[in-house]
């Protein structure tokens, strides 16, 4: 499925706060509360924690933003070549799980995938 917004940047966490700019846009944009917003704010920054370290150097971070009614899907991929996937006991992924309404990490071929939904409590 085609991305409704998708953005590269360089490999760098300089870049992050790009990211976590866009997902503020974007959650706005789908009318989510503020703390709906504030919370995909951190978990955009707690994926990028996750998904850098193990990125090719030189390389590009990839997030594509599937949006729905009262939804948003945000993934982050990376080339790598570590087989390794960050740990899910680790302070970054429990982070990331308790702040979004379902999370993954996946290898899909070279790249290094984190996945999040987050769905608006607007109406819950």
């Amino acid at each position: 499925m085609r991305p409704d917004v998708e953005l590269r940047i360089p490999v760098d966490s300089a870049y992050v706060s790009v990211l976590r700019a866009t997902t503020v846009s974007l959650a706005a944009r789908l009318d989510f509360t503020l703390d709906d917003i504030e919370d995909l704010r951190m978990a955009v920054g707690e994926a990028s924690a996750m998904v850098l370290p193990s990125a090719t150097p030189g390389s590009d971070l990839t997030c594509a933003f599937h949006m729905e009614s009262g939804k948003l899907t945000v993934t982050l991929s990376v080339p790598s070549a570590s087989a390794e996937l960050p740990e899910e006991e680790g302070f970054a992924w429990q982070v990331l799980s308790a702040l979004t309404t379902h999370a993954e990490v996946r290898r899909d071929g070279g790249n290094l995938v984190v996945a999040m939904t987050m769905h608006s409590t607007v109406d819950a």
